[in-house]
């Protein structure tokens, strides 16, 4: 039968967010992941050719072997072979591939909830970008019906090859092989766990390094940590695991792309500061990075240049590859703390490649390396920063037309200032690159938008105290909460 994508993007509810394709587990039938991966696979045989070869991954969500099976029996349909990664994070799939030169496929959503899930495809140069988005949502393909029963799923479940572990040794291997094995010595490391797919190779790669590692908080269901909107009971876990004289606390979310560093207090660094400290550490003289990002990035005089861009990676890949004249150093990072290296590194002679999509484990050992270099702790490279302080949360449950109704509201009937001026002053200026963004006269930002990921509504805010931040953000919230029955 001939399936146009975009009709089933539509008609299945599984469409394209930043971070890949994604969707309820219900919507994720084998028929809807096996179509669009053939539409993958085909559109990177015209755009981004390269031997036959499939790379796959994916984490430790329920769902994800299932998904993975369709990803392979899709591919194998074709004629392409197909290498399992196994359950690896979504930046070692995503350097194997560019190492090899061939595509990969990361089944993974990231830290939504685990009734959700997704697909996130790279080419063999790294990331998919919008463009590629549309090749693949435009394509017209035809799929064997007859593989798949009345509810979508595979009459013969394709069975995943043995484990290569090619590429998690990779990805090991790299910042062994640059930050050396005395690099994290005499440092004691508090790793939370919980069921992030990278958990044990940050274990590994943090004991390679020279640091004393404690594992804490393992489970074996998952938790949707979200790393821009910290969980109450994380925070507090953190707050409890600091007594005992750690000099930081480690974690990442669900595919292990975005990265926490605590201070020595358990305090979780926001993803955003986290990006402006690991620039720093790695001599990073330009930076990309979303206009919801903290502005202490441009306060604190760091760097040549600074690229504001549309939140989500693509978009942060586009920036750093506009400032990269193939002079100087460019990274970028976004506020979840997904750090993208855009330039190769070079640090006592010894050279980091490129790495253009997110990854966790760089900004974590950055920092830490750079602390203990400086002899120092995380809360003093803080304390260096301009005390600029970025809060975030999200209405969970909250459908994307009617977040996208009531943002449209605010810009069209001019109401910033009517509603959000008893809390934060004067409107001067609004932002409008990616939702809508309002600085006031007291030097304070409110930003909402919605989700590209999930029926959410963000909201972010930044001030000049962590405590008048957290006050500002809840009262928003509240505001916002309002809207739902409108």
């Amino acid at each position: 039968m001939k399936v146009s994508i975009g009709k089933l993007m539509k008609e299945s509810g599984v469409g394209f967010g930043t971070s890949g394709a994604r969707g309820l587990v219900v919507q994720m039938t084998d028929f809807v992941c096996y179509a669009y991966t053939k539409a993958f696979l085909l559109h990177c045989e015209k755009e981004h050719p390269s031997e036959k070869i499939l790379a796959i991954a994916g984490d430790l969500r329920p769902s994800t072997g299932r998904i993975l099976s369709a990803v392979a029996c899709a591919a194998k349909g074709i004629g392409w072979n197909v290498i399992h990664c196994g359950r690896i994070p979504s930046p070692a799939i995503a350097l194997y591939g560019i190492e090899k030169s061939l595509p990969t496929v990361m089944v993974t959503g990231s830290h939504i909830p685990e009734d959700r899930n997704g697909i996130k495809f790279n080419h063999p140069q790294g990331e998919i970008t919008k463009k590629d988005e549309q090749g693949i949502v435009q394509q017209e393909i035809e799929v064997d019906e007859t593989l798949f029963d009345k509810q979508g799923m595979l009459l013969i479940p394709e069975e995943l090859s043995e484990v290569d572990c090619s590429a998690e040794e990779s990805y090991v291997a790299r910042y062994i092989s640059f930050f050396g094995t005395t690099a994290l010595q005499g440092l004691k490391l508090g790793v939370y766990e919980h069921s992030a797919v990278g958990r044990d190779i940050l274990k590994r790669v943090l004991s390679a390094l020279g640091a004393e590692v404690v594992p804490l908080g393992r489970s074996e269901i998952f938790v949707p940590v979200d790393t821009e909107a910290i969980r109450k009971e994380d925070s507090e876990l953190a707050k409890e695991w600091a007594k005992n004289n750690y000099f930081a606390l480690v974690s990442t979310d669900g595919d292990s792309d975005r990265p926490l560093l605590s201070d020595e207090t358990g305090e979780w660094l926001r993803g955003d500061v986290l990006g402006i400290l690991a620039a720093n550490a790695l001599g990073i003289s330009s930076v990309a990075t979303p206009v919801s990002c903290n502005t202490a990035l441009e306060k604190s005089l760091l760097f040549k240049q600074v690229c504001r861009t549309r939140i989500g990676s693509p978009y942060v890949i586009e920036g750093m590859e506009s400032l990269d004249d193939g002079k100087i150093h460019v990274a970028g990072y976004e506020a979840n703390g997904g750090f993208l290296l855009q330039t190769t590194v070079e640090k006592n002679g010894k050279i980091l490649n490129a790495l253009p999509t997110r990854d966790a484990l760089l900004p974590i050992i950055s920092v830490l390396v750079h602390a203990k270099e400086q002899n120092t702790t995380i809360s003093s490279l803080l304390s260096q920063l301009p005390k600029r302080f970025s809060a975030s949360d999200r209405l969970k449950n909250f459908p994307t037309e009617l977040s996208k109704k009531k943002i449209l509201e605010i810009r069209e009937r001019n109401l910033g200032e009517v509603l959000f001026g008893k809390f934060s002053g004067k409107l001067i200026e609004v932002n409008e690159t990616d939702g809508y963004r309002m600085f006031f006269d007291t030097d304070e930002i409110i930003h909402l938008r919605p989700s590209g990921n999930a029926p959410e509504l963000r909201c972010y805010v930044e001030t000049a105290s962590r405590e008048r931040s957290s006050k500002l953000l809840s009262d928003c919230l509240q505001l916002l909460e309002s809207f739902r029955g409108e």
